[in-house]
């Protein structure tokens, strides 16, 4: 089940992320993120007090999450974006997670599907979503979905400097 964060999801999402910086830290994975910058507990508290936090519960347990908004990141600005629309009819995924002891059960591609309802139901046309191009799994795991790459942009993300954002788009 998908379902909007409450308050008491909070620790729960911030311990995924706590799982993935282990992860990354430890050479596991490459994300690109950094622990104490981004993404933290303030991170998922913000965008659960402004209503755009969703969490996947399996079990009662919370197992994936990510923030969607109508919020572009500074740089898609740069971006030649392959689908033209007005902002009002972009739908962004921010922050996709799932915890890393779960991983391989199919909770990303639910999160996807979840995503696109939602852009439908509320009239977006086109879907973006961007990750850091040092996260290869994540660039094969959006384009195995459909999404296509329509840029990379260096820049600074969420207080990381340093970053090629990878900026990818798929029409709803």
């Amino acid at each position: 089940m998908i379902r909007r964060a409450v308050p008491g999801d909070i620790p729960f999402v911030a311990a995924i992320y706590e799982a993935i910086h282990d992860r990354e830290e430890r050479g596991e994975v490459t994300i690109g993120w950094q622990r104490g910058v981004y993404p933290t507990a303030d991170t998922a508290r913000e965008a659960a007090a402004q209503g755009e936090l969703y969490v996947l519960e399996d079990g009662g347990r919370v197992v994936a999450s990510g923030r969607v908004n109508r919020q572009q990141m500074p740089a898609y600005a740069l971006v030649n974006w392959r689908f033209a629309a007005p902002d009002d009819r972009v739908l962004v995924l921010h922050t996709l997670t799932v915890d890393p002891a779960e991983q391989g059960k199919g909770y990303a591609r639910q999160f996807l599907a979840f995503y696109e309802d939602l852009a439908r139901r509320t009239g977006c046309t086109v879907l973006r979503i961007d990750t850091n191009a040092r996260n290869a799994a994540a660039r094969a795991m959006y384009a195995k979905h459909g999404y296509l790459e329509s840029g990379v942009i260096p820049c600074e993300f969420n207080g990381i400097p340093g970053v090629n954002l990878v900026c990818m788009e798929k029409r709803a």
